[in-house]
C-alpha cells in the first residue's frame, strides 16, 4: 500500500494516497478501510475492492457490485471492470468534515447473487493547505499605564481549517521590551493568545506600541498569518471585573424554546462610577454558528437561546464571555461558559432498503434472504435504540445482524414459512422501526414481495372417472365430449396439452377411432358407434402441462353407447327359399278351434322398447277363422273348419317394434286346408322312402355323429380358452332373441284314427336359414324312439 502511495505521488506531483485495508468477514458483511489525502485529483485510485475482498476482477460486474448512495452527491465510484475504487472529484476535507478528526466517509456497498453488504470506510487525510488567518488585519488595544507587569490581555485567535499537526501550533510576537505572548490551550485545536505585560507602560514615554502577532501552524514547511496590534496607553482604571464563579456550566435539552434563559453570568468591579459599570459580551473566540444559537444580555449577563438547538449537530458548546467596565480605559475579564445539550427523541428511525429482490420463487427454502434493511436513528442513547418488526402476519421475518459495527441496525428479511403462489401471489410487507425513546417515535416502509411460480401442481380434472353417454349412429368427425383440466400454476406451467393414452400392451382398438384436441381437450369420434357391435368401452386422456419438468395426470372416460331404433325387425320364420318372408302351412281340415297353425318368429337387434316386437294381423281372407297372438306371434284357429270354407287362406302379418319411430316388417303365411287322407298318404310315402334309404343313411349318420361330437368338443375347448383370455373390457357383444321359446324345432301333433301325425318346422336359432317344405315336414310316427332320432338328425342334416 505504501508503494501504491509513492506511485500516486510520482504521477500527480504533490497528490498522494495511503490505503489501509482491514477486512472482517461475518456472514455476508465485510469492512474495508482506505486512506486518501485531500486535494488529490478526481480519478485517483483509492484501492482495489475486488482484490481486498478476495474476488476476481470480473466478479464485481457479474454480481452487480454497487455503492448505495444517499441523497448527497457521491464522492467515490467503483470501476466494475478492474475493481478499483476511484475519486469522482477533488476532495476538500474541510468542506466534508470541517473540524472533525479523523474525517471518515462511510460507504455502503452491496454484492448480489448472493446478497452481501460490505462497509468501506475512507479516511480523508488532512494536508497543510490552509494558512492561519486572522479575522482582522489590525487590532487596537487600549491599556492603562497603571497596568502592572503580568497583566494579561486576550487577543483574537487566528483560524486554521486544518486539523491535527497542521492546525495552529504557536503564536509569535514581534521583538519588544514591554510585551510577550502566552498561549492557552482550550482543546479541540483551540489555542488562544494572550498579551502579557512584562514591563510597566509609561504613557509619557510612548503613547502607542505597534506589535505584530504571527500564528504559525505545524506544516512542513509551516504556514503563518499575521495581525498588527496597536497598543494605546491610557490613563488609570486599575481594577478589572471579577466573575463570582470559577466555572459556569448549564445543561439544556435540544429543541428548547427560543428566548429561554440558559444561564446568567455575574461579575463585579471594585472601582466606582463608570469604571465599575460592567457590560457583558461574547468573546472573540465565539464563532458565527454559536452566536446564531445563543445571545447574551449586555447588562444582566443572561445567556438565552436564539436559534434551534440540535443535539445531533453539537453535543456541547464552550462559549467565551467577557465582562468589561466602562472606564476610560476599559478593563476586561473573560470566562468560559460550558453548555451541555441533552438529547431528546426528536428523530424517527429511518428505514433504508439497501438490497431487494422483488421476486422470490415459491419453492425457496426457509431462511432465504429477500432484502437487506438498514435502520438509522440520529438520536443517541436509548433514543437511538431501534426495534424493527413486521406489522402484519406474513411468512417473513427479520433477522438482525449480530456484527458490532456501523451496521448494528442491519436486518435481513428472510422467509420463515414455505411459500405457495397458488394461495397468495404477492405480499405487502410493512416494516415498522420503533425507537425506545419517550415518547417513542416510529416509521414504516412497505415492500412488495412477488412470489414467482414453479411447476408444482399437476393438471386436475373436475371429475375422474368420467361417465359419458352417447347415442349410437353419431356423426363422425364431430366433438362428442370435452374433458378440460385445470392447472393452478401460471404461465407456461399452466399451459395444458391433451392426448389420448394409447398403450400398446392394452388391446383397446377404440382409441384408434378417437382423437383429442391438444389445446381444448375436446374429444372427437372418427367413426360412428354401433350399439349392436359394442355397448361400452373406456379410454384415458392425458393432460400434460408445459412446465420443466412437465407434470401430467390422467382421466378415465367410460363411454356408454345408447341404443337407437335403427334396426327393423327381421322375420326368422316363415322364410321362403328366395329369402322373402313367405311360407305355406298345411293343416287338416278337421282340426278343432284353438289349433296352433304356426308361429311367426322375428327378432330385433335393438334392445328395450326398441327391440320389443308386437304382431298384428293386417290382411286375412276370413277374420272368423284365425287369430294372431299380439306378443308371441302364434296363429291359432278360432273355430272348426266347415265344408264351405275355402281351402286356401292368405294371412299378412305386420311385425313392428316399440321405438319412438317404429320400424316394421311383414310376413305372409298361406294356410292350406287338406283332407286327413292326403296327410296320411304323404306320411306313408315319406316313411317308405325313408326305410329304403335307411341302409345307406346309417353309415353316413355314424360318420356325421362322430364329426359333430368332435366339432362340439373342439368348440367347448375353444370357448373355454376364449373366456379365460378375454379381458374384462366393455367389448362384449350379445344379440337379444325376443320371443324365442328355446325349443329345437317347431312342431304340431294331431291324431287321426289310430295314427299320430307331427308337423315339423325349422328350429328357431339366430343366424339359421329356414328352408320350408310343407309336405316333407309331415311325418307318421309309428315308433316314438325311432322317429325321435330320425327327426333330430333330419333337422341337423337339413
Amino acid at each position: 500500500m505504501e508503494q501504491r502511495g509513492r506511485i500516486a505521488r510520482q504521477q500527480r506531483g504533490c497528490c498522494f494516497v495511503f490505503v489501509f485495508l482491514n477486512v472482517f468477514f461475518s456472514g455476508a458483511f465485510a469492512q474495508i478501510r482506505y486512506s486518501v489525502s485531500e486535494e488529490v485529483q478526481g480519478g485517483t485510485v483509492v484501492g482495489n475492492i475486488a482484490k481486498d475482498l478476495g474476488l476476481e476482477k470480473n466478479a464485481l460486474k457479474l454480481r452487480g457490485y454497487r455503492i448505495v448512495a444517499d441523497s448527497s452527491e457521491p464522492l467515490f465510484e467503483v470501476n466494475q471492470s478492474d475493481g478499483n475504487l476511484y475519486l469522482k472529484k477533488k476532495l476538500d476535507r474541510e468542506e466534508i468534515c470541517e473540524k472533525t478528526s479523523p474525517c471518515l466517509v462511510n460507504l455502503k456497498t452491496v454484492l448480489e447473487n448472493p446478497l452481501e453488504i460490505h462497509s468501506v470506510t475512507v479516511d480523508i487525510l488532512d494536508i497543510n493547505d490552509h494558512a492561519p488567518v486572522f479575522s482582522e488585519k489590525e487590532k487596537r488595544l487600549e491599556i492603562s499605564e497603571s497596568a502592572l507587569p503580568g497583566a494579561r490581555f486576550q487577543l483574537q485567535a487566528a483560524q486554521d481549517p486544518d486539523v491535527g499537526q497542521f492546525s495552529i501550533q504557536q503564536y509569535k510576537l514581534s521583538q519588544n521590551e514591554h510585551f510577550r505572548v502566552e498561549v492557552k490551550d482550550r482543546g479541540e485545536n483551540r489555542k488562544v493568545p494572550f498579551l502579557v505585560l512584562q514591563k510597566q507602560l509609561d504613557r509619557e514615554t510612548a503613547e502607542k506600541h505597534k506589535l505584530r502577532l504571527t500564528a504559525v501552524d505545524g506544516g512542513k514547511p509551516a504556514k503563518s498569518g499575521n495581525i498588527e496590534i496597536i497598543v494605546v496607553v491610557l490613563d488609570v482604571n486599575d481594577n478589572s471585573p471579577v466573575f463570582r464563579k470559577e466555572r459556569y456550566s448549564a445543561t439544556i435539552k435540544e429543541n428548547i424554546p427560543i428566548d429561554t434563559v440558559v444561564i446568567q453570568v455575574n461579575a463585579t468591579d471594585l472601582d466606582k462610577g463608570a469604571n465599575a459599570e460592567i457590560v457583558y459580551s461574547f468573546g472573540n473566540e465565539v464563532d458565527k454558528k454559536t452566536s446564531e444559537l445563543f445571545n447574551i444580555n449586555t447588562y444582566t449577563g443572561e445567556i438565552t437561546v436564539k436559534g434551534q438547538i440540535d443535539f445531533e449537530k453539537s453535543k456541547i458548546y464552550d462559549i467565551d464571555v467577557q465582562a468589561s467596565d466602562k472606564g476610560p480605559v476599559p478593563l476586561t475579564s473573560d470566562k468560559s461558559v460550558k453548555i451541555n445539550v441533552i438529547d431528546v427523541n426528536d428523530n424517527p428511525p429511518e428505514i433504508e432498503v439497501t438490497s431487494f429482490s422483488n421476486s422470490i420463487k415459491e419453492d425457496s427454502k426457509i431462511g432465504t434472504t429477500v432484502a437487506l434493511i438498514s435502520i438509522r436513528d440520529s438520536d443517541s442513547g436509548i433514543n437511538g435504540k431501534v426495534i424493527c418488526t413486521i406489522k402484519q402476519d406474513v411468512p417473513f421475518t427479520l433477522s438482525p445482524s449480530l456484527q458490532e459495527n456501523m451496521f448494528n441496525n442491519m436486518y435481513s428479511l428472510v422467509t420463515k414459512q414455505v411459500l405457495d403462489r397458488e394461495q397468495q401471489t404477492h405480499y405487502e410487507v410493512i416494516i415498522v422501526a420503533k425507537d425506545a425513546g419517550e415518547p417513542s417515535l416510529s416509521s414504516e416502509k412497505s415492500i412488495t414481495v412477488v412470489v414467482s411460480d414453479v411447476n408444482d401442481n399437476f393438471p386436475t380434472f373436475s371429475q375422474n372417472p368420467v361417465n359419458f353417454y352417447i347415442k349410437e349412429n353419431n356423426s363422425p368427425g364431430k366433438t362428442i365430449l370435452s374433458v378440460p383440466a385445470h392447472d393452478s400454476d401460471e404461465g407456461s406451467n399452466a399451459l395444458i396439452s391433451y392426448s389420448i393414452l394409447r398403450d400398446r400392451d392394452i388391446d383397446n382398438l377404440f382409441t384408434s377411432f378417437l382423437n383429442v384436441n391438444s389445446e381444448s381437450g375436446e374429444v372427437l369420434a372418427l367413426k360412428s358407434f354401433d350399439f349392436e357391435s359394442v355397448k361400452t368401452f373406456q379410454f384415458q386422456v392425458v393432460a400434460t402441462d408445459s412446465g420443466s419438468p412437465p407434470l401430467s395426470s390422467n382421466v378415465t372416460v367410460n363411454v356408454f353407447i345408447l341404443d337407437q331404433n335403427d334396426n327393423a325387425p327381421v322375420i326368422l320364420y316363415p322364410v321362403s327359399s328366395n329369402g322373402s318372408a313367405e311360407g305355406v302351412e298345411e293343416i287338416p281340415r278337421n282340426v278343432n278351434a284353438g289349433h296352433l297353425v304356426t308361429k311367426v318368429r322375428a327378432y330385433d337387434a335393438d334392445i328395450g322398447y326398441n327391440g320389443w316386437l308386437l304382431f298384428s294381423l293386417q290382411q286375412v281372407t276370413d277374420h272368423s277363422l284365425f287369430a294372431l297372438d299380439r306378443y308371441t306371434g302364434q296363429i291359432r284357429t278360432l273355430r272348426s273348419f266347415t265344408e264351405t270354407d275355402e281351402a286356401e287362406h292368405k294371412l299378412l302379418i305386420l311385425v313392428k317394434d316399440n321405438g319412438n319411430v317404429s320400424l316394421s316388417a311383414t310376413a305372409t303365411v298361406i294356410v292350406k286346408l287338406v283332407e286327413p287322407k292326403e296327410a296320411f298318404a304323404a306320411s306313408d310315402v315319406q316313411s317308405a322312402a325313408a326305410e329304403d334309404e335307411d341302409s345307406h343313411v346309417t353309415f353316413y349318420l355314424i360318420i356325421t355323429l362322430g364329426s359333430v361330437s368332435l366339432l362340439f368338443l373342439i368348440s367347448i375347448i375353444v370357448l373355454i380358452a376364449m373366456q379365460c383370455s378375454k379381458s374384462t373390457d366393455y367389448t362384449s357383444k350379445y344379440l337379444p332373441e325376443p320371443n324365442y321359446d328355446g325349443t329345437l324345432c317347431h312342431s304340431i301333433q294331431y291324431r287321426s284314427g289310430d295314427k299320430r301325425y307331427m308337423l315339423v318346422g325349422p328350429r328357431m336359432s339366430v343366424g339359421s336359414t329356414i328352408v320350408p317344405g310343407s309336405h316333407a315336414n309331415t311325418l307318421v310316427l309309428p315308433d316314438r324312439r325311432k322317429e325321435e332320432v330320425r327327426l333330430f338328425w333330419g333337422n341337423c342334416l337339413r
